[in-house]
């Protein structure tokens, strides 16, 4: 442990002199460079600690997050052994950890290139996703008269070329709630100082964006689990959290500027008030359930808590939480809803959706997460 630095009082009188009476001050004195001195003592201390902190996260983020980032296109696998298949939600949540990582670093005076090293690799993944997303503009505008799943957006692409890797009858690609994420942190993002957004191109498409999530609260989707009802049956259905998350997105990016601090008039993003009520509505009707066919469902802790603090009506919230934690909660982690046969020892993996009647199976067998 560390010796506090020691102090030096040192008392000059001139001859003939005599000590005033407010000698005792000098006292009070002493003791206040005392207390000045252990501030910076513990000041020190503190960044010094903090400094070696960080340098154990950094150490953690580049060996199980950044070294498995594609060089080519900035996306993340879902597992570190998959070499083909990137997932947008997967790449959003490890951009939001490497970016978290990052704004610490910038407190510190010499981070040796961390912070830079660490915010670009954020832009890469972020930039990633929307040159993906770019590729499908097309689906975008009919999307926004037709919404279904044969018009929406891609939430896998090819790891390394960021080209299609499923296709629309192959996959449920149709999420509201992850286009709703990325734009949550997409904002964040670029308040924070990254230059994310390019060209005017790229503010019309993030425009886009916003229209494509503004009718969650009448759009079925498959979900943040993305198998759509509870019955694994291929069947979407209008899902809380998928709300829940639109309408946080709309809050968060309503009145931003996708230049940052460059910006100009043209490139701010617009929201339209009315959609954002409606999806506001109808998302503190459906609680605390989450759609139809799920009376509880832990994708409601994301949509009510980190990263989206969907409501402010504390009432549901608190019945809501109580709900996932008291039915959902294991020894082990959280079920992601009651019967979920998702990866369970009693589930056929090679067959896509359930029969009916097969759910009953699940119960007391569902995986609990951490």
């Amino acid at each position: 442990m560390r010796e506090l630095p020691k102090t030096l009082s040192i008392t000059v009188t001139t001859p003939g002199s005599t000590v005033p009476s407010g000698a005792p001050s000098s006292a009070g004195r002493q003791a206040s460079l005392e207390d000045i001195h252990l501030d910076q003592f513990l000041k020190t201390s503190n960044y010094e600690d903090t400094v070696k902190q960080l340098d154990i996260y950094y150490g953690i983020v580049k060996r199980q997050l950044l070294r498995y980032q594609s060089p080519i296109t900035g996306l993340f696998p879902v597992m570190s052994t998959d070499h083909e298949v990137g997932s947008v939600r997967d790449s959003v949540y490890c951009a939001a950890a490497v970016w978290s990582l990052y704004q610490a670093y910038r407190r510190i005076d010499d981070d040796r290139g961390k912070s830079y090293e660490l915010g670009q690799s954020t832009v890469k993944c972020m930039r990633g996703i929307l040159e993906c997303w770019v590729k499908q503009a097309g689906r975008v505008e009919v999307f926004k008269t037709r919404q279904s799943n044969q018009h929406a957006l891609h939430s896998k692409f090819h790891l390394h070329t960021g080209e299609e890797i499923y296709a629309d009858d192959a996959y449920n690609h149709l999420q509201i709630d992850l286009v709703s994420l990325y734009l949550i942190f997409l904002v964040q993002m670029i308040t924070s100082g990254l230059q994310i957004i390019y060209t005017q191109d790229e503010v019309a498409f993030v425009q886009n964006l916003v229209y494509y999530v503004e009718r969650a609260y009448r759009t079925p989707d498959f979900g943040m689990w993305e198998r759509g009802s509870k019955y694994n049956n291929g069947t979407p259905e209008i899902h809380a959290s998928s709300i829940g998350m639109a309408k946080s997105a709309l809050e968060a990016i309503n009145g931003c500027n996708l230049f940052g601090e460059k910006g100009a008039s043209w490139s701010v993003v617009y929201v339209d008030i009315d959609a954002h009520n409606r999806n506001r509505s109808i998302f503190e009707t459906m609680l605390p359930r989450e759609s139809s066919s799920k009376g509880v469902d832990a994708s409601l802790l994301l949509t009510l808590s980190f990263p989206a603090f969907a409501s402010h009506e504390e009432r549901l919230v608190e019945q809501t939480k109580h709900n996932v934690i008291t039915r959902l909660r294991g020894k082990r982690g959280f079920k992601r809803f009651s019967r979920d046969g998702f990866l369970s020892k009693l589930e056929e993996k090679n067959r896509r959706y359930y029969h009916n009647g097969e759910l009953k199976d699940f119960e007391g067998h569902e995986c609990e997460w951490p």
